[in-house]
């Protein structure tokens, strides 16, 4: 019985010198999906937890129905840093200008107003360091982060400060989010685990 043949290595597996590229996420075949670039280096999502994806479908609903009128909600979208950082936050609040192609993969970050993360265990400490830095670099205003803890959601809230280029935080929030920048946003956090109840027989 004869061997099959391997396959053949992807060609992202060996970075080239320097580095890959903003533009290389646009041309490099069968990329998992979620690739983002830091630093010139792949970095690949693990599969995600129901946390995880209820948070970001919570914050994407909701905040689309009280966004003003001018920006746009946007999930799991890159957004171009530089040339070597092509960051994917889970949610983003953009300049509406800038949708215009419906095949585009990427908004250059000064369209963005604030930036999502949801924490997951695999990238705590990218959401936690490496990513806050790098949108504080690209003047981006507005960082949530937001962590499951022990089951209930808790949002970190960040704002640019201009004089010093980085982000101060601005508040902690547990069972109800209650902010008036970049838009009022009163939110009910439990939301995010709640169980659906079954209907009431009739």
């Amino acid at each position: 019985m004869s061997a099959e043949p391997e396959a053949p290595e992807p060609r992202w597996a060996v970075p080239p010198v320097g580095g890959w590229t903003a533009d290389d996420l646009d041309t490099l075949p069968n990329l998992p999906p979620h690739t983002e670039l830091i630093d010139g280096s792949l970095v690949f999502v693990s599969p995600q937890t129901l946390f995880h994806s209820r948070a970001v479908s919570f914050f994407e609903w909701q905040l689309q129905s009280l966004v003003p009128h001018e920006f746009e909600v946007v999930r799991e979208f890159t957004i171009d840093i530089d040339r070597y950082n092509r960051p994917e936050p889970d949610v983003i609040v953009v300049a509406g200008e800038i949708i215009q192609d419906p095949n585009q993969t990427r908004f250059p970050a000064e369209s963005v107003q604030l930036a999502i993360e949801v924490v997951s265990p695999e990238s705590l400490t990218r959401d936690r360091e490496t990513k806050p830095v790098k949108y504080a670099r690209a003047k981006i205003p507005h960082y949530w982060r937001v962590e499951n803890h022990d089951g209930r959601a808790v949002v970190y809230v960040f704002e640019l400060e201009p004089s010093t280029g980085a982000y101060t935080s601005t508040g902690i929030f547990h069972d109800r989010m209650k902010v008036s920048v970049p838009f009022p946003v009163d939110l009910d956090l439990n939301a995010i685990t709640a169980r659906r109840r079954a209907a009431d027989p009739q």
